[in-house]
């Protein structure tokens, strides 16, 4: 099956436990890191990782919405993008 990458991007206050439950989210939905980058800078947390989503149990669009409800209940922002779309927007 051929890879169908996408971007997640994590943002907000530094707390315990971002990193374990995002990735916790994507290996009980199949969606497998291919690359992975996070700084902390004044307290403020930043993470973007590269995503292969072909085998993913859940469609795109449920995979988007339980990332962000994840992030609301962590208090961060996560957003899921397409890397055609994300690639297309770091362009505007």
């Amino acid at each position: 099956m051929e890879k169908s990458k996408s971007i997640i991007t994590v943002v907000g206050k530094d707390q315990t436990g971002i990193i374990a439950r995002v990735t916790t989210y994507l290996y009980e939905t199949n969606v497998n890191i291919e690359d992975i980058s996070q700084t902390i800078v004044g307290g403020f947390f930043n993470m973007m990782m590269v995503v292969d989503t072909s085998e993913a149990n859940k469609e795109f669009l449920t995979l988007s919405q339980d990332l962000e409800e994840l992030g609301r209940k962590v208090g961060v922002q996560v957003k899921l993008q397409r890397e055609d779309i994300f690639k297309s927007m770091q362009r505007i």
